[in-house]
């Protein structure tokens, strides 16, 4: 399963990169806008932090399928062929879609609230489907649920796509998603920090330092005894 950031934050992408075994990152417009920044100036920021190889989302804005189209040569042409563009579930994204196909471009489906979404997505050739797990939930359904359905429909169907779980709230959505064994998660830095943070972690942790540093003395490593 890969992980990927949902965040345009350089400085919070570089940190969890860092810190993390990351394999990309997603943004959509209004992560973008957050930034204030010129959108490529900051993609091509994120590109030099993930390097050639990482996965890189960018969601094309237009109304019409044509539009997608020329978008996502331009964020193909400008950002390399690891970045994948987001296409919204709606009537034109489908055209978008198949056109994009035609052409040999990545791109996922995004925008889905529905199964049906997702499948028609996959159908169309999407390399990924982005459920909103937490929008669903707050709608009133269990976006966990909508997910799994469509990971079923997508490996029952034999489709070559998966999903890239997206919007989540907390390490426990997180959790049940990965235990299903989708394709991909894209996921918050503060949600990230929080798959592993735990204060019998960090109390285990401490425990260790203190019986160390009373046998060997304070500060001192298994690189210096």
């Amino acid at each position: 399963m890969k992980l990927c950031i949902d965040d345009a934050n350089v400085e919070k992408i570089r940190r969890i990169y860092d810190l993390y075994p990351v394999d990309g990152v997603s943004t959509n417009p209004s992560i973008l806008a957050r930034t204030g920044r010129k959108p490529y100036e900051i993609l091509k920021e994120i590109r030099s932090i993930i390097g050639e190889e990482g996965e890189l989302f960018v969601q094309a804005v237009s109304p019409d399928a044509e539009g997608m189209v020329e978008e996502a040569r331009k964020i193909v042409s400008e950002l390399g062929r690891t970045t994948l563009t987001k296409i919204p579930c709606v009537p034109q994204g489908f055209k978008a879609m198949k056109m994009l196909q035609a052409e040999g471009l990545r791109f996922i489906g995004t925008a889905i609230y529905t199964p049906m979404q997702g499948f028609l997505a996959a159908k169309c050739g999407a390399e990924y489907v982005a459920p909103y797990v937490n929008r669903i939930d707050n709608m009133g359904f269990d976006g966990v649920q909508v997910s799994k359905d469509i990971h079923d429909a997508i490996v029952r169907s034999g489709l070559d796509s998966g999903l890239l779980a997206a919007s989540f709230k907390n390490s426990q959505q997180v959790l049940e998603l990965v235990k299903y064994g989708v394709k991909a998660v894209t996921v918050a830095p503060d949600v990230i920090d929080g798959l592993v943070k735990n204060a019998a972690i960090d109390g285990a942790v401490a425990q260790f330092t203190e019986d160390f540093a009373g046998l060997v003395g304070e500060g001192r490593t298994m690189a210096d005894c």
